[in-house]
């Protein structure tokens, strides 16, 4: 999809703070509130616009513990590796999960309700999965930033 200024300034208005109305969006553009709705539209369409969604603060509704794990998959065929993404997508308390180069094969983000229930997770999550060799914890002290906003260089776009 080929996207322009007006369509680049709105995605990085709208990846910051999605509740604006299409009129508010319109003047912040330089567009009507109806070409503001059918560019809104495109981009959903197109996939360019994946998901808008609330950040909750994990503590707020008990779950005030989070992990960085690095797992290893026991060897990277591609069935396993499908499989154990499957997994991740089907599993809550894996709030990010990325498919990566170097020592690890996979990075997650999970969260949980204390260490004990870290400890529950682990269990079932990683030791009854034979496809897993090995997996590491780093555990997050402080959030530091929280987010999925992409920086948008205006300069690319016409």
């Amino acid at each position: 999809m080929q996207l322009d200024r007006l369509d680049a300034r709105l995605l990085s208005i709208v990846q910051n703070h999605n509740r604006h109305s299409s009129e508010e969006l319109g003047a912040m553009v330089g567009l009507s509130a109806t070409a503001v709705q059918r560019r809104l539209k495109r981009l959903r369409e197109a996939g360019v616009i994946e998901a808008e969604v609330a950040v909750v603060k994990p503590k707020s509704v008990g779950r005030p513990i989070a992990m960085l794990v690095l797992v290893t998959l026991e060897r990277e065929r591609a069935d396993i590796v499908d499989r154990f993404k499957q997994s991740i997508r089907q599993t809550p308390e894996v709030m990010n999960g990325y498919y990566v180069t170097g020592d690890a094969d996979f990075v997650l983000i999970v969260t949980a309700e204390s260490m004990e229930d870290y400890e529950v997770f682990t269990r079932k999550f990683f030791y009854e999965n034979p496809d897993i060799k090995g997996f590491k914890t780093m555990v997050v002290m402080d959030r530091v930033k929280t987010g999925f906003s992409v920086p948008i260089d205006f300069d690319h776009f016409s």
